[in-house]
């Protein structure tokens, strides 16, 4: 079992009010580093800060690590588009750091990568990979790529993509989607069957570099899970307007599947997805691990979907997950 994680960042992350993958601005550039670290080594290497939010809730990362002590896959890092570096060994696809969705061209490595992606997905050995990410910013670009090929209202009467904030931005974000098209001269749906098109105007690397190395897995019979919330959906969307019509699944926490800004029946259905949907009881416990994530704060990220679904799927109880993330919640260098 291999989960493969892609890293990456946007600059559309700088947008005022858009993410909380961070405590301020100035953090959030080193959280996919430091996610990658984390589920590595179980703690922050090179990277300068432990990923929070600005109210302090811990990023996903601190639950696929523990879920993987309790398991044990195997773990690729790949760089897509990292602005800093990270300690954790990495694959790279020649993906570079995503500009503003706002601008005209904001990936311009999108095709490139997605098409080296598609290469390494191809060779890899395994027989199942589970497909993660971590690019903060990233639900407000999957919301111009959703656009762009004319499926923003998969979504139903939600946003079409949840958020890493207790309260969607959603007006925030369509603004960024319109401003987006316009400086790329496009309408929404102007891209429908041109998935590369839609990455590289709307998009950001990291949503390239998945989508590209769940083509290349499919390429080869290999079992896809896509481990995340509205993100992996998108990523759905991309394969299928670039014409892949096998099985398709995704795996998300009961955070996504109970944001009410967000409809994920509606984009299963859309995009042809079988759900799995676990819930880590985080409820009534009172402990900074979990508080943040009840009041609705990041939701999903960094593979936790996909890695509570696989520790379910083996018979490892939640009570079990939850006291491993404790402990790694107490190893973590917070107060430095």
């Amino acid at each position: 079992m291999r989960v493969i994680l892609a890293v990456g960042t946007t600059r559309t992350a700088e947008i005022e009010g858009i993410s909380a993958a961070g405590a301020d601005p100035d953090a959030m550039v080193h959280t996919p580093s430091a996610d990658a670290e984390i589920v590595a080594y179980g703690e922050p290497i090179r990277a300068p800060v432990v990923p929070v939010s600005p109210t302090g809730c811990p990023t996903p990362a601190l639950v696929t690590r523990a879920v993987r002590d309790l398991v044990g896959f195997d773990v690729t890092v790949v760089d897509a588009g990292l602005a800093e570096p990270t300690g954790a060994p990495t694959v790279t696809v020649g993906a570079r750091t995503g500009g503003d969705v706002r601008e005209a061209d904001p990936v311009p490595t999108a095709p490139g990568a997605f098409a080296a992606a598609r290469e390494f997905g191809r060779a890899l050995p395994d027989d199942e990979v589970y497909l993660g990410e971590s690019i903060p910013g990233g639900t407000t670009t999957a919301l111009g790529v959703q656009a762009a090929l004319g499926e923003r209202s998969a979504g139903g009467e939600g946003a079409g993509v949840s958020s890493s904030l207790p309260e969607n931005p959603v007006e925030r974000k369509r603004e960024a989607v319109a401003e987006g098209l316009a400086a790329s001269g496009l309408e929404e749906g102007d891209l429908s069957g041109d998935p590369r098109a839609a990455l590289r105007r709307m998009g950001d690397p990291v949503l390239a570099v998945v989508a590209g190395t769940a083509m290349g897995c499919l390429d080869t019979d290999t079992a896809v899970t896509l481990a995340g919330g509205t993100q992996l959906a998108t990523v759905a969307a991309v394969l299928r307007h670039a014409g892949v019509e096998e099985r398709l699944n995704l795996s998300t926490t009961s955070f996504v599947a109970e944001d009410p800004s967000v409809d994920l029946d509606a984009l299963a259905e859309a995009f042809d997805l079988s759900v799995t949907v676990t819930n880590p009881e985080f409820d009534g416990r009172e402990h900074p691990a979990f508080e943040g994530y009840v009041a609705g704060e990041a939701k999903e990220g960094v593979g936790m979907g996909g890695a509570l679904a696989l520790a379910d799927s083996v018979g490892v109880p939640m009570a079990d997950v939850r006291e491993r993330v404790v402990e790694r919640y107490r190893a973590l260098p917070l107060d430095d």
